[in-house]
């Protein structure tokens, strides 16, 4: 089926005035199919012309242009042709759906734990024709109004104020204009809190079997929700575009960790915690609540034009939902969280092969935008904006903000448009600057050169230093950029600030005079406020301090700075993978950041997996470092241990460690003690996803079985026990609980095939194995099956399914040999051919370490 291309999407947007739709869906079919009826009135520039519409359903039944009858056979791959338009048209389409089990379309659910079905619509990025016919494209914008018919215990959720307008029957109010991948429908027999705020409705929705999370929890919900549009509407100088309500959803089986909806958000229900949940979690699920938020201005009210332009909704979003969180206070640590984790990840994704620029990446068709939907596009495209505001000014930037979504209002624009906005605001020509920052890729090194002189009086002394920048180098083996960076260049010995510098590095070589007599320092770090987005480079001296250097720092950026700095070195073989574990277990203890904690742990075991042939032996290193964390947070009389530390961070701390330990460690007899909620693990009994990660650890040591995952699925029988009882399953290192996780993994429909999260859950267990002889055989599988999906899941779904079953865990040659030859096939989806490629990357640079060191 053809992808909509941008040439065909602007002779549409040019031809074609969207007025309105009016959508009807039956839900109340059974648990297979669902009825949609769409009604699109529209006008045409062109009378006579002809043009299509998307539809893909299981059955068209009637279709209805300007009152005569269409003949639906005419519809082909998905396109309903429309001939002899009128200047002002009216179609109607009747059509029988399929409910989708992929996270995309029309998604339905059966929670396990009730019985009960729920249903959602993610129509992003190109699923809206597979729930109602419609133009689908980001630029023919325009009010829905729907009706839904829905089993009578059922509510309905959407982009409009919901009303129930008789039994099952339900009515969602008139919307602003809506891009048709922003159109939501929820169903299902929600439990709703609902409250009010400065005359908008709020509501906060879950699933019926898990009302007890939701009302324990949604007062911190409501108050972030209250927070962020009062931060918000004061910023942008608009208020909330989408009223009078803003219902926020959380949903089974969710792809991503949110979908900005205007009016009805939805997020993957994971943001509702069921056991204790650190400090950094709450933190992140509010981070995630202020990102969709921040789309409600910016993606929603004012959209882009074509896909091209998706980068600058999630760049946007991921700057300001962190700014928020900064100016509002509620959790410390917003920008440290934010290196450790979301520019970590954008690192990643800039050493792939499938890198790219954040902006000038053509689209051609609506699929291969889905490809450059990365941390490069949220990440780098955040920092970015950083890199913006330092070269115009904060009070500039936020001025060509306003204008921006004044003068787009419930309309589209592009990129040109944004920086047309900001450089009016600054009186700047912006033109060399974006062509610098965000029309190449690759990212710059930034490395501190410093030349002593030994004082008899004051000990080792800075003669002369320089910052030097070197770029990426481009396709043709030329320069790929000239970026200007506003960065700062900080000195530590022993925990102490020494010096810190404010730098414009606005070339390839940087004087930095004002070092010049001053101490050279152990450690020298550039980018210490990780200001800009870059490959810092440690210099050899400071690399090999790290282990008595870190653990006395303080400043919590300058610590994060450090951490991605050193696994970068690591995983380009710059530096030993040694180094990492032996500053892992000197300075975690020192840590009082919980997600920084839980970030080093998750770095810590990938290198484990790939980069160190005795794995198990790294792991208990790993393991080594959280216990000293816990001993620490342990001892009342170390005062480095609780100074500054507040109670509710002190905890989080612990339970970070608890799950580092837990992931990690060999001992059996330690996880059978924290699985029955002892020991350390005192208090966390009833915690069922602590308990599942001890039990899945047991599982891959051979300790625990079949009926040990049964008697706890019983005891925990929800949606989240279904799925961790999988991953527990899939890591039993047997060949038959090898085999039986293959079929659910790679199963087809036709045999009872499985949902995207639980193909999810089982791809992100199943390599790691005491004994690689049970796994190395499904390697070539991996390259023979995984892209027979293809017909299966959704594009999103498909791709986060074969980045998730990479088999990382056998870092050998020849499975990188199997990848490569896999990838010479003709037939594999986008998706799938970009997860083999960067998936062999990361395992190429395992490998280089591996003989290396």
């Amino acid at each position: 089926m053809g992808s909509l291309t941008v040439e065909e999407a602007r002779e549409r947007a040019r031809l074609l005035d969207v007025t309105g739709y009016q959508v009807e869906l039956d839900l109340d079919r059974g648990a297979q199919v669902f009825g949609s009826v769409t009604r699109i009135a529209f006008d045409c520039r062109e009378p006579g012309a002809a043009t299509f519409l998307d539809v893909r359903a299981v059955e068209l039944g009637s279709v209805m242009l300007n009152g005569r009858e269409l003949d639906p056979t005419t519809c082909v791959d998905g396109r309903l042709p429309l001939l002899d338009l009128a200047a002002s048209n009216v179609v109607q389409v009747e059509a029988t759906m399929a409910y989708r089990h992929d996270g995309e379309g029309l998604h339905r659910a059966t929670d396990p734990a009730d019985g009960n079905d729920y249903v959602y619509a993610m129509t992003f990025l190109d699923a809206a024709p597979t729930v109602f016919a419609c133009f689908d494209q980001p630029d023919l914008k325009a009010p829905y109004e729907v009706q839904v018919r829905v089993p009578q215990d059922w509510s309905v959720l959407g982009n409009g104020a919901a009303k129930q307008v008789g039994p099952g029957e339900w009515a969602l109010e008139r919307t602003q204009p809506l891009a048709t991948y922003f159109v939501t429908v929820c169903a299902g027999p929600w439990v709703s809190v609902r409250a009010e705020h400065r005359g908008i409705d709020l509501g906060w929705h879950a699933r019926a079997s898990v009302a007890a999370e939701l009302r324990e929890q949604v007062d911190e919900l409501l108050e972030v929700t209250r927070d962020g549009l009062d931060y918000f509407e004061r910023l942008f100088g608009i208020d909330y575009p989408f009223g009078p309500s803003y219902d926020q959803v959380l949903v089974p089986e969710f792809n991503a960790g949110a979908m900005e909806n205007p009016g009805c958000v939805t997020y993957s229900e994971h943001a509702l915690h069921r056991g204790a949940a650190t400090l950094a979690q709450r933190r992140g699920r509010a981070n995630t609540i202020l990102h969709e938020m921040a789309h409600m201005w910016f993606g929603d009210l004012v959209t882009m034009r074509w896909w091209d332009d998706l980068w600058l909704n999630e760049s946007f979003a991921e700057y300001m939902a962190h700014r928020a969180q900064e100016a509002i206070g509620r959790f410390e640590g917003a920008w440290a969280e934010f290196g450790i984790s979301r520019k970590a990840w954008g690192y990643a994704a800039e050493r792939r092969p499938s890198t790219h620029p954040v902006a000038a990446n053509p689209a051609p068709d609506a699929a291969s935008a889905l490809q450059n939907f990365d941390g490069i596009s949220y990440a780098k495209g955040a920092c970015v904006l950083r890199q913006l505001i330092a070269y115009v000014d904060d009070g500039p930037f936020i001025a060509g903000v306003r204008d921006h979504l004044h003068d787009h209002a419930h309309g589209n624009a592009d990129l040109a448009d944004f920086l047309d906005a900001v450089g009016a605001a600054s009186g700047l020509d912006l033109r060399s600057w974006a062509q610098a920052w965000l029309r190449s890729a690759g990212r710059d090194e930034l490395a501190v050169e410093i030349e002593t002189r030994q004082d008899e009086k004051t000990g080792e002394m800075i003669r002369e230093a320089r910052l030097w920048r070197t770029p990426p180098m481009g396709e043709w083996g030329e320069l790929a950029a000239d970026r200007p960076h506003a960065l700062d260049i900080a000195g530590f010995t022993d925990g102490q600030q020494v010096w810190r510098i404010d730098v414009r590095a606005l070339g390839d070589e940087t004087l930095l005079p004002g070092l010049t007599g001053r101490p050279a320092p152990a450690l020298v770090l550039p980018n210490a406020a990780d200001l800009t987005w870059a490959d810092v480079r440690l210099d050899a001296a400071s690399a090999v301090h790290l282990p008595r250097q870190l653990p006395p720092l303080h400043d919590p950026l300058a610590r994060v700075v450090t951490w991605v700095a050193l696994a970068d070195a690591v995983v380009q073989g710059a530096t030993p993978p040694d180094l990492y574990l032996e500053t892992l277990v000197a300075a975690l203890p020192t840590e009082r950041d919980s997600g920084v904690v839980a970030m080093l742990g998750r770095v810590a075991g990938s290198l484990a997996t790939s980069y160190f042939a005795d794995e198990q032996g790294a792991r208990t290193r790993i393991a080594r470092a959280g216990h000293l964390l816990l001993e620490r947070l342990g001892d009342a009389q170390a005062a480095d241990a609780t100074e500054g530390v507040e109670a509710a961070e002190r905890a989080s701390l612990r339970l970070a460690a608890l799950r580092i330990v837990a992931s990690a460690t060999d001992d059996v007899a330690l996880l059978r003690t924290w699985l029955a909620g002892e020991g350390a693990a005192d208090g966390l009994g009833a915690d069922r996803d602590f308990g599942w990660l001890c039990l899945t650890a047991l599982a891959r040591l051979g300790a625990a079985g079949e009926t040990q995952i049964e008697e706890r699925l019983a005891a925990d029988s929800s949606l989240d026990g279904h799925l961790a009882a999988l991953a527990a399953r899939a890591a039993i290192p047997t060949a038959a609980a090898k085999a039986q996780a293959w079929d659910v993994l790679v199963g087809r429909p036709e045999g009872g095939g499985a949902s995207n999260s639980e193909r999810l859950h089982t791809g992100l267990s199943f390599w790691r194995c005491p004994d690689l002889d049970l796994v190395r055989p499904y390697v070539p599988r991996y390259a023979q099956e995984l892209p027979e999906l293809a017909g299966v899941l959704g594009e999103y779904a498909l791709g986060r399914v074969a980045e998730a079953a990479f088999p990382h865990a056998v870092t050998e040659a020849h499975t990188a040999e199997v990848i490569e030859a896999a990838l010479q096939r003709p037939d594999l989806a986008a998706a799938v051919r970009r997860s083999f490629a960067d998936g062999l990357a990361d395992l190429r640079y395992a490998l280089v370490s591996r003989s290396r060191y």
